[in-house]
């Protein structure tokens, strides 16, 4: 390796690095906002909400780091221009074609890191993600009921004044409203969570029933009860079933040789086709995105407005090729093998253009009018960011 390819080579790989390390805690911090409530909500310890967070990395990664491949590449390939270096390599008799060399290697390093979590890290982290959210939807104590709090779940209103260590809840009310001929309040002074095997129940103790009937507070009646068991096994099996576990759930090695029959067979199988490609397509889109930004960038330009217009055409081409691949992964290749084809055409496709520019085969050129507009509408943001 030349020293140039080491020096593009070693600054690339810190700058990828960094961008990949600041793009994922971003990512990590807005989804673990949306976890959030299975602390606060659920009642739930931080131990557990750091785990439940954390195993959705690996997902994240996957869909960071070919952005943030693309980010490196566009800041360090702006720096070299802008400090003329991709001026005198070209003078130097340097073509394009030799960027790929020391971008390649890099690249290359992130797209087994992405094959590596997609097919094996990311199903793990799903699988054992389902296992915590199924545990903690069966934990009808933590769930529902909570202390201070009113909770609603299917049409049951549950609320406790207080919790005592030994599991003794104290202040309790339920309201049941499910059916809308008859509402049952119960109010009793304490109880607990039983499980008797056959059954979850809330014993109810020193309390009283009140039924009112037709959403009349007129006609009412109210029970006093010393022992009332209130049925909590309903509740219990509407959290789902902690045994099934999704496509996106499963092992790769696990999707590739599972058979499923019965009534939903077909579209199962779509849906288990349709994750199979989208773990094998993912490593392909940091590729696609080092030969758009090289046949975007790699030729040095004295202007400002050409290296505007080129950013933001190589910015509209990945989330061109990112979504358009998208659909084909989660849509068309579920339906049909015709979008399986479609999947693997898009990124590969894009590599191709992209290398046959980088190397001079063919030329593309943003049209002026385009390109007076793309720099007009980078001029404008970035006016609006300086007065903000």
């Amino acid at each position: 390796m030349t020293l140039i390819s080491r020096y593009i080579s070693r600054q690339f790989g810190g700058a990828f690095l960094v961008c990949l390390v600041v793009l994922t805690i971003l990512a990590w911090m807005v989804g673990a906002l949306r976890e959030f409530n299975v602390m606060t909500a659920q009642g739930q310890s931080l131990v557990v909400f750091l785990v439940i967070s954390s195993l959705a990395l690996p997902a994240l990664v996957v869909v960071v780091a070919p952005l943030a491949l693309f980010v490196a590449m566009i800041w360090l390939l702006t720096r070299l221009n802008t400090a003329s270096e991709l001026v005198v390599l070209n003078a130097a008799g340097l073509p394009p074609s030799r960027l790929i060399g020391p971008f390649a290697g890099v690249t290359a390093l992130a797209v087994a890191g992405i094959a590596a979590i997609t097919l094996y890290g990311q199903p793990a982290s799903q699988h054992e993600l389902t296992s915590w959210r199924a545990a903690i939807g069966a934990d009808i104590v933590s769930h529902f009921l909570q202390e201070g709090q009113f909770t609603t779940v299917h049409g049951i209103t549950f609320h406790i004044r207080e919790r005592q260590p030994n599991g003794t809840l104290l202040g309790i009310f339920v309201q049941d409203a499910r059916s809308k001929d008859q509402i049952n309040t119960y109010i009793a002074e304490q109880g607990q969570v039983v499980d008797t095997g056959s059954g979850l129940f809330l014993v109810l103790e020193k309390g009283s029933l009140q039924q009112q009937k037709g959403g009349n507070a007129s006609d009412a009646s109210i029970v006093v009860f010393e022992r009332y068991a209130f049925d909590l096994s309903q509740l219990a099996s509407d959290e789902g079933d902690p045994t099934y576990f999704k496509p996106r759930d499963r092992y790769t090695d696990e999707l590739m040789n599972m058979k499923v029959t019965g009534p939903e067979a077909a579209a199962e199988a779509g849906r288990i086709r349709g994750e199979l490609v989208d773990r094998f397509t993912a490593p392909l889109y940091p590729i696609a995105f080092m030969f758009i930004a090289l046949a975007a960038l790699g030729q040095a330009r004295t202007t400002r407005q050409g290296r505007a217009s080129a950013v933001t055409a190589a910015i509209i081409a990945i989330l061109a090729v990112r979504i358009s691949g998208f659909v084909a992964t989660q849509s068309l290749s579920v339906h049909s093998i015709a979008g399986v084809y479609a999947a693997f055409a898009i990124p590969l496709f894009a590599c191709l253009i992209g290398f046959a520019v980088v190397m001079g085969w063919i030329r593309l050129s943003i049209p002026s009018s385009l390109s007076g507009w793309l720099a007009d509408l980078s001029a404008f943001a970035i006016r609006r960011m300086s007065r903000a």
